[in-house]
Formats: C-alpha cells, structure tokens, sequence
C-alpha cells in the first residue's frame, strides 16, 4: 500500500447542507474501517483534520473536486475527523495541524512501478530492515524535505533485485536527464547532510527553464548559474538548447546551466551585463560573489567557444564583465559621482579618507537621503583633498571583485580610512549631525583646513607597497 496522509486545517464548515444535498467522493474514515479500507489499496489519499481549524472553506472544494477526478483511476480519497476519532488520529502520530503522514512511503511489488513514476524526484531506499542504516538517517532526511522530495522505502529483496541494486541502498527516480542514480558513496555512514546534497544536486536537470517559480532552487544550489537566454518564439530555440546541452553535462559539477525566456526577462539580461538585446546570449553567473561572464555577443554561439569559455572559467583565467557608467566629464559637485572604472583608483587612494553611498535610483530611501549628503559633501568641501564624500549607483556600476562585501540594500554607507584596505559600515541613522560624527571619529586625516596636510619640506615622500589582493 502506498499511503499519503496530511492534517489539513479541517473541514469543519463544509456545509452540512451541501454535504446532505449532494453524494461526496471522499470516504468518511474511523477506527473501525480505517484498516479495511486503507490497507488494501495501492494508493491512497487520506486526510486527518480537526473540525476547528480556520482554513477548511478554502480546503474543502478542492478536496472533493480532487476525490471526484481521482475516482475515475480507482484512487480513494479519504478523511479522518481527529476529534471525533481521536485514538486513531493518535494511533498514526497526528500531534499537530498542519502534519504530513508519512514521510516515507511504504513500498511493495503492488505499487513500486507506479511509484517510482509518481514524482519529479522520487528517492526509494532498499533496506535490510527499516531499523539498519540508513533507514533512520533516510526518516530523517524525508521528515525535512517532505515538502521537496517524494521518499519510500522498501524491505522486499526481490524489489532490489528489479532495481539492480544490493540492500543498504538508495536510489533516485527522475523524469529528466539520468531516470536512475544510486547513492553512490559509502551507504551505511550516510548522514542527513550528505543524502539532502546528493538528492539536491540531483534535483537540477543538466539543462532547464529558469523562472521566478525555480530560480530559488538555483540559487540555493551555491553554484554558479550560467544562463542561456532565448526568444521563446524562435524557432530555432530547441537547436540552440541542443547545442549547449553537451557542454553543460560536461561542466554540470562546476555550475547549473538553464535557458531563460530573454524576452519576458530582458531587464535581468540587462543586469548580467548582456549589452545587446540580441539572442541568444549566454552569460555565467556567480551569485554569491555578484559576478558576471558574458559570452561575446559579437560572435555567434557555438559549442566549441564555449567549452573554451567554461575551461577558462574553471580555471580561474576568465575575468567577470564589470559593468560601468562612463566617468564623468567633470567633478563639479561637492559630492563626488563615482563609477565603477574609477572605484579603485578613487576609494583606494592611500592619501585620502572615502565615505561611499551606495544607492539605486529607484531607491525611496537614497531619495530621502540627497539633500542631507549633499550637505555633507558641501561640510568638507574645503578637504576634498583629504577627505572625499562619494556616491555610486549601485545598479549601474559593479563592484570591483576582490572586495570583502556585496551590495544587498539601498542605501549602504560604507567608510574607507585613509591607509587602509578595510571598510567600515555605517548603521546610525541619517541625520547629517550623526553622519559628520561619524566622519570625525573616523577620518585619519586632519578635517580643519587651516591644519596643512602635507608637508613634502618637512615629511618623507611615503612610498606605497602594492596591494597584490586588487
């Protein structure tokens, strides 16, 4: 028997009226005929619910439509009122609402072909006994990922032997790429972290759709993620996806790979640094690090120029596309407008104390902000020489590499001191009283114009060892 199991918020408030008006597909459970009627069946769909929980009226229609769909393929669709059948609730582990029952499946010669199929992902431990390795381990990786991941285990030997595999072990069923995939390392020391990565690695075809519905899946994934992005209409679309899938299974241990609909997602091309709007294109990602590696749209796609690319990439010899505004013509404001191809020359001189404001146009925030760093520009206007109040548009110019942070919010203040490689962040509020405070307790050069800064009669020309890191 393959038996689902959920508390849902009950349904307590589908209406007795309607209920007495019209026959219902789904079966009323209790302890007497919980075994009779679940025991027998393959598959089976069974509610546990509490006539007292808030979401029932949402949840009610759909399950009746479900029962009423499902009965046409001879699967049942039950329910169990845990109030009036409270020792049959208790019996099967129901302590609270919402619960999924159970995490694993039990699987026998009667539902096994069926079940394998069942899911995108479905991963089916063959076990000695369900007390052995890695049984528990195995409970306790599906109870975290109930919601992911279809799980069932099987002590049936002959059930093995179909699978081809020798108990303790573990497989995984998909419907993409590879239909079948054994745990392949050392089963009877297998912990919940190393079957959740194994399963999670395995749970992203070579080559997919991306879209707001997975990217999390990507992102999650810690690697990197190279997109190819297509005009869905093109007809060429399915010749373009064929021509990258070979390298993507080469270098699919490296980086996730996905073709993205360049159309609905122009904005996002945009943003990974993809000048043209001319597709396909193709670009890596780097999502923790916030870097990216346009292919050269000047060329056309092609599988060898690519493989050359992701080599490169590998080995640390591919540089990321750093995005820039041009540099300003002039520097007349008090505040000076930074952009990313002067980041390192401006922020990293040795001689002068930086106050960065990382902003977004669109920012309400940053908005707010102007007038008040303005004004602080406009304080030190006199020691620009020594101390230099900046902004940047975050979203139209990347941060150099190697730099020890990322932009995540708008607006990040972030100080620089004179002599330094480090950067301290500002978290006062954003009256230009605090902000002048904070440039003082922190500038290491002097902020009264009338005490001189340098002195080349008296002083030794400093010289500058190199910094290798940038």
């Amino acid at each position: 028997m393959w038996f689902f199991g959920f508390l849902s918020p009950a349904l307590a408030l589908f209406s007795v009226v309607s209920a007495a008006d019209s026959p219902s597909d789904v079966i009323n459970l209790t302890t007497n005929t919980f075994d009779a009627v679940v025991k027998p069946e393959p598959l089976i769909l069974v509610e546990f619910f509490a006539p007292w929980c808030g979401h029932c009226k949402a949840l009610a229609p759909h399950y009746e439509e479900a029962a009423t769909a499902l009965k046409e393929k001879d699967i049942k669709i039950a329910k169990v009122d845990c109030v009036d059948q409270a020792d049959l609730c208790q019996a099967n582990g129901i302590q609270g609402y919402p619960q999924s029952l159970p995490a694993v499946s039990e699987v026998t010669s009667a539902n096994y072909d069926e079940f394998i199929k069942a899911d995108r992902i479905v991963a089916l431990a063959f076990l000695i006994s369900p007390a052995d390795a890695p049984g528990p381990e195995f409970t306790a990786t599906a109870n975290k990922h109930r919601d992911d991941y279809l799980f069932g285990s099987t002590s049936d030997s002959a059930l093995a032997d179909v699978a081809g595999v020798t108990p303790p072990a573990i497989v995984l069923y998909r419907t993409f790429d590879e239909p079948t995939t054994e745990y392949p390392y050392p089963i009877g020391s297998a912990k919940v972290a190393d079957m959740e990565n194994w399963i999670k690695a395995l749970s992203i075809p070579t080559i997919d759709e991306v879209s707001t519905d997975n990217y999390q899946l990507y992102a999650e994934s810690g690697k990197p993620l190279a997109y190819l992005f297509l005009d869905p209409s093109d007809e060429k679309k399915e010749e373009y996806i064929t021509l990258v899938k070979p390298v993507a299974s080469k270098w699919k241990t490296n980086m996730n790979f996905a073709w993205i609909d360049a159309i609905k997602f122009g904005d996002h091309a945009k943003a990974l640094n993809l000048v043209e709007a001319k597709w396909p294109s193709f670009v890596i990602q780097d999502i923790q690090k916030q870097l990216k590696y346009p292919y050269d749209q000047s060329k056309e796609l092609n599988a060898v120029d690519l493989d050359v690319m992701l080599s490169d990439y590998v080995d640390g010899k591919l540089q990321p596309e750093l995005k820039s505004q041009p540099i300003p013509a002039t520097q007349d404001e008090s505040v000076f407008n930074l952009v990313s191809k002067q980041f390192e020359e401006v922020v990293f001189d040795d001689d002068k104390d930086v106050f960065v404001e990382f902003y977004a146009s669109w920012c309400g925030h940053c908005k707010r902000l102007k007038p008040t760093w303005d004004s602080l520009g406009d304080r030190y206007a006199d020691v620009k020489d020594r101390v230099v109040i900046a902004k940047m548009e975050a979203q139209e110019n990347d941060l150099p590499p190697n730099l020890p942070f990322h932009i995540s919010g708008f607006p990040t203040l972030k100080f620089k001191q004179a002599g330094s490689r480090d950067f301290i962040d500002y978290n006062g509020d954003r009256s230009l009283e605090s902000l002048v405070a904070f440039v003082e307790e922190n500038a290491k050069n002097p902020l009264d114009p009338k005490v001189p800064f340098k002195n080349n009669s008296q002083q030794p020309e400093i010289v500058h060892e190199p910094h290798d890191e940038l």
